[in-house]
């Protein structure tokens, strides 16, 4: 969800109100997905390296966040939607982690959509910590070295119980990756819009969604 400080300072605006604005572009998103039936929306909302930040940004982020989670909360058990973090959560503000835990824990049992929020994520940081588990599983003596599969990596990561994504969507005209989802992105369909992501709203995503079913994957088949 790119673009949100630029989005702000293009309209001579405090660069947190740009990310007030992309908040109200991810419930577009959310409603998007929930009328095309998609299960799973996995949103980068803080990355490992936005913590290098100025702190009066990194704290103004983390209050967007406690108030995103105390109002979309309510939303989210209305509309059935399961909430699922990924990524260092423990770096967090105890008082998002109190407001997140909240949340995930009363829209459990939600079964039409799961909004995944990376929080404090890097995917570098996710791989890095699943091989560290796998080796210390082999220490053990629980898993043998030779049953190491591609399978194996995949169940210690943070998504472990989520498929992986099909399609990517990329604002403000970013051609990177960005330390996301490096794994699971391996065979995702990629999207980039000039728009920053506070302009980016549900009718850019159903037409991003229509290109994507123009799209004819081939998993290296020919």
């Amino acid at each position: 969800m790119d673009g949100n400080g630029r989005w702000a300072e293009g309209r001579g605006l405090p660069r947190k109100a740009g990310h007030r604005a992309g908040a109200e572009s991810a419930r577009e998103a959310v409603d998007a997905c929930l009328e095309h039936g998609i299960e799973f929306l996995t949103l980068y909302a803080f990355s490992s390296e936005n913590w290098n930040r100025p702190q009066k940004e990194i704290d103004a982020l983390m209050k967007l966040l406690e108030q995103f989670l105390k109002t979309k909360g309510k939303e989210f058990r209305k509309k059935n939607v399961r909430l699922k973090t990924i990524g260092r959560i423990q770096l967090l503000p105890e008082s998002c982690r109190k407001e997140l835990a909240n949340v995930i824990d009363e829209t459990s049992s939600n079964t039409k959509l799961t909004v995944v929020l990376a929080l404090s994520y890097g995917s570098r940081e996710e791989i890095t910590d699943a091989t560290r588990r796998i080796a210390e599983k082999v220490a053990r003596g629980e898993l043998d070295p030779d049953h190491i599969q591609k399978e194996t990596v995949a169940e210690h990561l943070d998504t472990s119980e989520f498929p992986d994504p099909d399609f990517l969507i990329r604002t403000s005209g970013e051609l990177r990756l960005s330390n996301f989802l490096l794994w699971q992105l391996s065979y995702a369909e990629i999207f980039i819009t000039e728009k920053n992501w506070p302009d980016f709203r549900k009718s850019d995503f159903h037409e991003a969604l229509e290109i994507y079913s123009r799209r004819r994957r081939r998993f290296g088949r020919l």
